[in-house]
């Protein structure tokens, strides 16, 4: 009642043109506040202690991050009763851009978003009632989605940022993973230029191991047309469609959508464009139309192929989205979808703005997938999509194989196929940056210029040496990345002959060991070594090492067949002329006691070793300089 008074006061001596003293100004704005009594002084640290309450016990949260919570509501549902993978979209992006925009400033706009894999849908209770045998595994209305999404790394005028999306089953407090997924970001000024972003610095170890690998996805990006169409290149030109039993094959014409959509002020974003996530819910919605048409039942939405943000719309313009199944699988279909756009009614050309791939399922009542009917492919374009399509499944298989699964569960030795190099490469430098990344290596010896530190885990022992090297990083990079001359300062290379130049960055090695196995023999390793060079200030040189498995380099009779599994160089610039150079290992069992054997002091060999390598370098570091000045 008090606070009701006092704006009275004021409203009748600001009519009266009253100057009204700073003291009752102050007190009516506190009472607006929500006080009814005049400020009181409060000592300065117990405002302190009240913000420490506030903050978070462990560590300072980043400041890019964003948290949104959402109550799934009946409109958010689709005739299943499950939340609509369109409204998920648009709380992803939502969330995903404000995130984006905390680091840059400045408006952003999505450029892309990758693979979504979702695994579970959100359904109604009842659907999850005890006996009930559907497939479906979720929460549905009067339940909370949460999101939580922050920026993993800025580049130049771009930065990646990270989703994470689980579903909240109010009434038992558990929680359960939807999906996640990573989104790129481009800011830009008010003019419309693009902005230079000022570099994020990671504080944790999980948010240094996402900054160091966001470089790694970034790169599989850029090439991920380049590993479609050399998949293409090498494969059969001729279109051999699968037989099923009982199956007869449905026209891909059957299953085309076209839908038009006129953008209204709702569907634009705070800058006047239409709305990414809008825009990716009505390519959801004519994807599960074209799917529905050739399985005449209810689809589920399984994965989404990276969205990929070709151009803006606005206000006004006519969207149109086009939809046609690509391939059926047994008991999967792809689904390619595009979006157009166009300012007038009679106007005639049109701007491709978007497109992606779905991929569907239809679950029986037991869960499973059913098995599909298949697809006859239009002659020209649907022939060559047809094909696209098994490719794209292909590389899914590889990336989810060889990228998602956790390094404990991946064999020592991944088979070597031309088809995946792109993932095999990215799985090997990633595992080392992520190995580089852990936060509690502890130092276990010292001698002279060369440390030695462990990293203790629950399934391996990991060691890192490293030493200050008078050299260039570029120059130590070059010298080190060359298996064939580890031999000149290595005592445990025999030799090392190149197999295999996959690319620039990237080549396969088959390595001879000096060192002898239990059964007595030379030990002999197939080595995938991938180079990078430092995406961004502050970015080491990476020589990445592990081992692969060649038809044409099986293991034999004469050797031992060793493995690694995660080993390879870091070298970071300190000047023009010095270098920290670090040497990564992950042990595997059968180097393990080789390796306690140096940490607690029964031997100096690998310090030894290291030493050498510093001689190495100096020796031959104006050699590489006159090699390279002249290879340029």
């Amino acid at each position: 009642m008090l606070s009701f008074f006092w704006l009275r006061c004021l409203l009748k001596m600001v009519k009266e043109n009253i100057v009204i003293p700073e003291e009752i100004l102050s007190f009516c704005c506190n009472g607006f506040q929500g006080s009814t009594s005049p400020p009181c002084s409060q000592d300065p640290g117990e405002r302190e202690e009240a913000a420490g309450a506030m903050a978070s016990p462990s560590h300072p949260r980043n400041p890019t991050e964003v948290q949104m919570s959402q109550l799934v509501l009946p409109c958010h549902t689709n005739h299943r009763g499950e939340l609509s993978i369109g409204q998920l979209l648009k709380w992803i992006d939502t969330a995903a851009c404000l995130s984006a925009e905390r680091h840059a400033g400045c408006p952003c706009v999505t450029a892309s978003m990758d693979d979504i894999y979702f695994e579970h849908t959100i359904s109604q209770p009842y659907l999850n009632a005890p006996g009930r045998r559907d497939g479906r595994s979720g929460v549905g209305v009067g339940q909370v989605v949460n999101i939580k999404a922050k920026v993993n790394r800025a580049f130049n005028s771009s930065m990646e940022v990270g989703i994470q999306v689980s579903y909240e089953d109010l009434c038992s407090g558990k929680h359960y993973s939807i999906c996640k997924a990573y989104a790129t970001f481009v800011a830009h000024s008010s003019s419309g230029n693009k902005v230079t972003l000022k570099p994020l610095i990671p504080q944790t170890e999980e948010e240094k191991i996402e900054h160091s690998i966001a470089a790694e996805r970034r790169r599989m990006r850029l090439v991920h047309k380049d590993t479609l169409k050399d998949l293409l290149t090498r494969s059969p030109h001729e279109t051999e469609l699968e037989t099923r039993d009982g199956s007869v094959a449905v026209p891909a014409e059957k299953t085309r959508v076209e839908s038009v959509e006129l953008v209204l002020p709702p569907h634009a974003n705070h800058q006047g464009n239409t709305f990414g996530g809008q825009i990716m819910a009505w390519m959801e919605n004519v994807a599960t139309i074209a799917a529905s048409r050739l399985c005449h039942a209810y689809p589920t939405l399984r994965a989404i192929e990276m969205f990929h943000f070709r151009g803006p719309s606005q206000v006004g313009d006519r969207l149109v989205l086009k939809a046609i199944v690509n391939n059926a699988f047994k008991n999967s279909m792809e689904v390619g979808v595009c979006a157009e756009a166009y300012g007038q009614e009679m106007s005639i050309s049109r701007r491709h703005i978007n497109s992606a791939f779905m991929t569907f399922v239809v679950l029986d009542q037991e869960g499973r997938p059913r098995t599909l009917p298949m697809l006859a492919p239009e002659r020209g374009d649907g022939e060559r999509r047809y094909r696209e399509a098994s490719a794209r499944k292909k590389i899914r298989l590889d990336r989810k194989y060889v990228v998602s699964c956790k390094q404990t569960e991946v064999p020592l030795s991944v088979p070597w196929d031309q088809s995946n190099k792109v993932y095999l490469s990215y799985n090997n430098v990633s595992a080392l940056k992520m190995l580089v990344a852990k936060a509690n290596w502890a130092l276990a010896r010292e001698k002279e210029k060369v440390q030695m530190y462990t990293l203790e885990e629950d399934k391996f022992l990991s060691f890192r040496i490293e030493m200050s090297v008078r050299i260039a990083a570029s120059q130590a990079f070059s010298l080190l990345s060359d298996l064939r001359r580890r031999h000149e300062w290595d005592s445990h290379y025999l030799s090392a002959e190149l197999v295999q130049q996959v690319d620039d960055d990237d080549m396969i090695y088959h390595v001879v060991s000096q060192t002898l196995s239990s059964e007595n023999k030379l030990q002999d390793f197939v080595i995938l070594a991938s180079r990078r060079k430092p995406c961004g200030k502050g970015d080491p040189y990476v020589v990445a090492f592990r081992s692969v498995t060649l038809p044409t380099h099986p293991a034999t009779a004469d050797f031992t067949r060793g493995e690694t599994i995660c080993s390879g160089f870091c070298i970071w610039p300190e000047s023009e002329e010095m270098s920290k150079v670090a040497y990564y290992n992950q042990a595997t069992p059968g180097y393990l006691n080789y390796v306690t054997t140096n940490v607690v002091g029964l031997s100096s060999d690998f310090c030894a070793t290291f030493e050498a390598c510093e001689k190495f370098l100096l020796k031959n570091k104006e050699d590489d300089l006159i090699v390279r000045l002249q290879s340029l």
